[in-house]
């Protein structure tokens, strides 16, 4: 819940309490019940558990910054869950940025949380809130939204185990995140060559029926690719025509598998 506290101030007819206007709730209109400090009742603040999904360990200050995170997202947003996932969650200091996504059926100021989070952490955060419904289908039907949350932390419980739904239609536009990889090998660093080799060795799994971890698929581009090929795409030294051309291999049989799962799809209508 959303706490503000603020000073009754005089006014000239009636005496008023000022909000400040950049603020996560309390909008225009909403109704609120005013106590005085000294005597309102604090309820007392739900102890923060975090809960670990298959992420076996994390450094010490890693569980301090995941701490710092739950509390000031408490502070600032009404949320149904808060789950942190991606590299901050794998061994070392190599991460970007946190990611977290905010699960809520209530809107809030996200890149006014970005700024909070940001100045009382000291790292770099990206941020998405979603709704229950949406964090449902994306679980069944986007592979590597599914691979990610195989791996994560959250605050409260959530089921992610899901049956996955083949939405052919829609992995087609998945698929198109791995594209640019083709067009602009030498404009890209190495995140983002690992991301989208790792968006599309998620969505020739998910075709095949395969299991989804993040693990598994880092497993399978290395078996695609050769040895240790995740960490030199990490590292933006992988041999770019050998790598190209097994790539664009994998991507048009996947297309093709696309394709003609939709051919078929229309002709059963």
């Amino acid at each position: 819940m959303v706490e503000l506290i603020s000073r009754v101030s005089k006014g000239s007819k009636m005496d008023q309490i000022y909000l400040p206007k950049n603020r996560i709730d309390f909008t225009i209109g909403s109704y609120v019940v005013i106590k005085p400090l000294e005597t309102a009742q604090i309820a007392p603040k739900e102890e923060i558990k975090p809960l670990f999904y298959n992420v076996k360990q994390l450094e010490p200050i890693k569980l301090k910054i995941i701490e710092e995170i739950f509390k000031n997202i408490e502070e600032l947003a009404k949320y149904d869950n808060i789950i942190i996932m991606g590299s901050f969650l794998e061994e070392g200091f190599k991460f970007n940025d946190i990611d977290i996504i905010v699960v809520s059926e209530n809107k809030f100021n996200e890149k006014h949380l970005k700024e909070v989070l940001e100045n009382n952490v000291g790292a770099k955060f990206h941020i998405s809130s979603i709704s229950n419904k949406a964090l449902l289908k994306g679980l069944s039907t986007d592979p590597l939204f599914k691979a990610m949350l195989t791996k994560c932390v959250s605050r409260r419980r959530f089921i992610y185990k899901i049956k996955p739904k083949i939405s052919y239609k829609l992995l087609d536009l998945h698929l198109l995140k791995s594209k640019p990889l083709i067009e602009n090998f030498d404009l890209l660093n190495g995140n983002e060559k690992y991301k989208m080799t790792r968006n599309l060795v998620a969505i020739n799994q998910f075709i095949n029926k395969d299991e989804i971890t993040k693990d598994k698929i880092d497993l399978s581009i290395d078996r695609f690719f050769g040895s240790k090929t995740v960490q030199k795409l990490k590292e933006n030294i992988v041999l770019k025509e050998d790598f190209l051309a097994g790539y664009k291999k994998i991507y048009k049989d996947t297309q093709n598998k696309i394709l003609r799962a939709i051919k078929d799809e229309s002709k059963q209508k």
